[in-house]
């Protein structure tokens, strides 16, 4: 799927300003962002709209110009990136309350050796991390590694470096990602190829910085998992009952207790919503629940990739009036390949493992308010992005590129790198670094277009520090101190960043 460009510039820029007024405009623009992210502590959302209100000023733009170019970005970047985030944010948490998640990293672990942990885990966290936002991946997969590290008495680190990597890797290069997305919008990439080229990096990519690089920093950071994080079994209350005596479900580091199935019971297991029973179990019925199929949850991660590349596939070998490539153009939409995935996790994830569709509904609707700041992050970049194509900065930068004979490749990286570290926001950097190269996008064929999604993606990964969300999650997860997660998490991030830009490059090559 090609998606439409949103941000190709106007017939005529909102201003009359000169190259270097433009250029000291995107350079404040960026500054405010990133001054407001990093020293004011303000929210990237505000951050985005009050630097593109800078950007625009600066570039001698009127006031009532900037709130319509901003607008229209918003409404572009949401209608087509909005609809997929949401989608695979249900697949997502359909997988997480069912205990689908764990079934697939938990029969993995048990039919491997303790040499072929880290492989496992870093696989693992690749197949887990299609569908599932970082954060969430880590919150599942950061339990079992604790106690897999335990039981089998490998290094922590040794096996959480690859469960990591293979978690970010993805986050960072393969849709529906918000970022990858993000990009693919932005500079009207094939959906199909990008998918398709960016899990050849991946491979590669999660190698290196999972196993090989986890092998590596297990000599020399040590790690202890925290007795806090670990499972254990603890009193649930239910129904007014808090501590009750016998009651001793276990319970999930960062996910609540699990009820006798193993399934996961969250406050939205334990209170009707819009009823006003607090206390009250939502399954009237008391029906019994089961532990979803192993089969069941990995069709659930693959069915919307493989939708997907089988129309890529069709737009590579079948002519375009034939009923074959028509179908296969339907159903490899994205919003129709993710859809596809929630229904069919609804029924095998959800109504065959005993929930209620009162449960479900509640699951689906419990997993929208995570990325309601995801949504409002995106949609604010995309609206930045559009003040800064619209008063011809994109232009600009595409022209210096030409005349410097930078790859844009290189370009659209080095861009996301310097905003990631600024920012320690891997979605405000691809969006920035995104709206900047996209004019550049015009003078390549399709596949590098593609690649250069790819190329911004990677760069967008680049060196987590103690700007980043993500950088604390890991610290407090794994019991590190800040030194020794700049020394694990933080290198392993910039070895990804790295090693995918190599790929990238290499992939221009050939392709």
């Amino acid at each position: 799927m090609t998606v439409t460009p949103v941000l190709a510039a106007p017939a005529e820029p909102l201003t009359n300003a000169g190259n270097t007024q433009l250029i000291i405009a995107a350079l404040l623009g960026i500054a405010a962002v990133v001054l407001l992210i990093a020293w004011g502590k303000v929210h990237p959302f505000l951050s985005l709209i009050l630097g593109a209100a800078v950007l625009g000023v600066v570039a001698g733009v009127t006031p009532d110009k900037i709130v319509t170019s901003f607008s229209s970005g918003v409404g572009s970047t949401v209608g087509g990136v909005g609809l997929l985030i949401a989608l695979g944010a249900m697949i997502g948490g359909l997988l997480a309350e069912s205990g689908g998640a764990d079934s697939i990293v938990e029969r993995v672990v048990a039919r491997v050796s303790g040499g072929a942990l880290p492989w496992a885990m870093a696989g693992v966290a690749a197949l887990i991390g299609l569908p599932l936002f970082f954060e969430v991946g880590v919150v599942l997969l950061v339990p079992i590694v604790l106690l897999v590290s335990r039981r089998v008495d490998v290094p922590l680190m040794k096996i959480g470096i690859p469960a990591l990597a293979g978690l970010s890797v993805l986050h960072g290069l393969v849709p529906p990602h918000p970022g990858p997305l993000v990009a693919i919008d932005a500079l009207g990439a094939n959906l199909g190829q990008t998918l398709a080229l960016g899990l050849l990096v991946a491979i590669p990519t999660v190698i290196i910085a999972g196993p090989v690089f986890g092998n590596f920093i297990s000599r020399y950071v040590t790690a202890t998992a925290p007795e806090a994080l670990l499972p254990t079994r603890r009193p649930l209350a239910v129904a007014g009952r808090s501590g009750a005596a016998g009651d001793t479900r276990p319970t999930t580091p960062g996910r609540g207790p699990v009820d006798a199935d193993g399934d996961l019971v969250t406050e939205d297991d334990l209170v009707n919503p819009g009823a006003g029973r607090p206390g009250e179990p939502i399954d009237e019925e008391n029906r019994p629940r089961r532990a979803p199929a192993l089969w069941a949850a990995v069709i659930t991660v693959l069915l919307p990739v493989v939708l997907m590349l089988l129309r890529a596939i069709g737009e590579l070998t079948l002519a375009e009036d034939t009923g074959g490539r028509k179908a296969l153009d339907i159903v490899g939409t994205p919003i129709v390949a993710l859809l596809a995935g929630v229904i069919f996790a609804m029924i095998f994830l959800g109504y065959r493992t005993g929930f209620s569709r009162t449960q479900v509904s509640g699951f689906l609707g419990g997993s929208l308010p995570a990325i309601a700041g995801i949504l409002l992050i995106v949609a604010a970049g995309g609206g930045f992005k559009q003040v800064l194509v619209d008063a011809g900065v994109g232009n600009l930068v595409a022209d210096a590129a030409k005349d410097a004979s930078l790859s844009p490749l290189l370009l659209g990286w080095l861009v996301a790198v310097g905003i990631r570290v600024a920012t320690g926001s891997a979605t405000v950097a691809t969006i920035t670094a995104a709206g900047i190269v996209s004019p550049l996008a015009a003078t390549l064929q399709g596949p590098e277009v593609a690649l250069l999604a790819l190329a911004v993606g990677c760069g967008s990964l680049f060196f987590s520090h103690v700007n980043d969300a993500g950088f604390w999650l890991v610290k407090e997860y794994f019991g590190l101190t800040v030194g020794q997660t700049i020394k694990s998490w933080s290198v392993m991030e910039t070895i990804i960043s790295v090693v995918g830009f190599a790929g990238v490059m290499l992939l221009d090559l050939v392709v």
